[in-house]
């Protein structure tokens, strides 16, 4: 069985009601709902959340709320990977046990279901314990810069000065929309990151991290061109 789990708190505080405000007309949850449903692949999409009004916004979307999130999994420093495993025994002591999960964030609204089966078929395929989304950076990390103690600037890697960019290797980091993991394993590390994870290549041009109100206003922007675009 698959699991779809998108965690998705109360108590945002630089964005008020960030994993419902609307975005682009809709609330942005209602994006990574959609996307998970769109696959076809996911026995249930089980929305973690504390908050009463955001599980009422999930169920209205057709994703299902089967526990509140307990209050010491719900602050600001809570990580992914103990909200992800408290859903995982839930499921296992009221005898749904799910051999496959994707932790899917809220704040995603360029998540395509292209990408998250393509996480899932690597997961299979290779049979490793996770799969995530990835993008690369847009300009090279070896050509980093950093500002002195003196006030004066100089580059991390230096030796890379007159290296051209197109020679040197490229960087990718976390493009925050997608975790699949083997269940199993998965318990057993409690980790997102294994060490035998695979990546799901996402173009930088779906990818947008939104902590800000200005990573959120980027965010629309970004959005209505690709809509424009698309149709």
């Amino acid at each position: 069985m698959n699991i779809a789990i998108i965690p998705a708190r109360g108590g945002s505080k630089r964005i008020p009601d960030k994993n419902i405000r609307l975005f682009a007309g809709k609330p942005i949850i209602y994006y990574s709902i959609k996307a998970a449903q769109e696959t076809g692949i996911f026995n249930q999409i089980i929305v973690s959340t504390d908050s009463e009004v955001i599980a009422e916004t999930a169920r209205r979307f057709g994703a299902t709320v089967p526990f509140m999130r307990p209050k010491e999994l719900s602050d600001d420093h809570t990580p992914t990977a103990p909200v992800i495993m408290h859903a995982l025994e839930f499921l296992k002591n009221t005898n749904q046990p799910a051999d496959y999960a994707c932790c899917i964030y809220p704040t995603a609204p360029f998540i395509l279901p292209k990408y998250l089966k393509e996480g899932y078929d690597l997961l299979v395929k290779h049979q490793v314990t996770s799969v995530f989304s990835i993008t690369t950076f847009p300009f090279s990390i070896f050509r980093a810069l950093k500002i002195t103690e003196k006030g004066t600037v100089e580059m991390f890697w230096p030796e890379y000065e007159k290296t051209r960019s197109q020679d040197l290797p490229a960087a990718y980091h976390d493009a925050g929309q997608f975790y699949w993991m083997n269940n199993d394993r998965f318990m057993r590390i409690k980790k997102l990151y294994s060490p035998d994870a695979m990546p799901v290549v996402i173009p930088r041009y779906l990818v947008q991290d939104i902590d800000t109100p200005e990573d959120w206003e980027t965010a629309e922007r970004m959005f209505q061109a690709q809509f424009r675009k698309t149709g």
